[in-house]
């Protein structure tokens, strides 16, 4: 504990392998690198939030590389900007849904999927092999939609019991 602050301390090389680990395991699952290493450090940076400068300086990275990361992040809900009071800088914030609000604008991508899942199903015909075939996919994102929706129900519900939001 710091008598400063009353918390524990930082171990800010342990800080850094966990960004770079925790980075490189959203690499795997697709995300972009550099996006991927701003949302890991602003994971783990006690406000949640950061200027360009401060990720550039933490990452060791260009600005232009977070500008391009912050991008990405803001396209796929995960970070919002926020200008800092009385400045023209932008601060990054990562917030405690960013995966709520992730999934659930996953839904609009879904229910595009599926018109134009039905479209091909019309055009290939119904009954056809690739009818089938494009049914069936079409049956599966049907099913995800639905279930997604249910999940997001429960994981309130449970984010309410577990962290005492209302």
């Amino acid at each position: 504990m710091t008598e400063e602050t009353g918390r524990p301390e930082r171990d800010p090389g342990g800080v850094s392998r966990f960004v770079e680990h925790f980075a490189a395991q959203l690499v795997a699952a697709g995300m972009p690198r550099m996006p991927a290493r701003v949302f890991a450090a602003l994971l783990v940076s006690d406000t949640g939030a950061g200027t360009s400068a401060e990720l550039g300086e933490t990452l060791r990275i260009s600005p232009a590389a977070v500008s391009g990361a912050v991008r990405y992040l803001d396209q796929q809900h995960l970070v919002s900007r926020e200008r800092e009071p009385g400045s023209r800088r932008e601060r990054y914030r990562v917030h405690g849904d960013q995966w709520y609000e992730a999934l659930t604008s996953r839904e609009a991508a879904i229910r595009r999927w599926q018109d134009a899942l039905r479209e091909g199903v019309a055009s290939v015909g119904p009954d056809t092999p690739a009818g089938l075939r494009l049914r069936e996919t079409l049956a599966f994102f049907e099913f995800v939609e639905k279930e997604i929706e249910t999940i997001m129900k429960r994981w309130r519900v449970h984010r309410d019991e577990t962290f005492g939001r209302d």
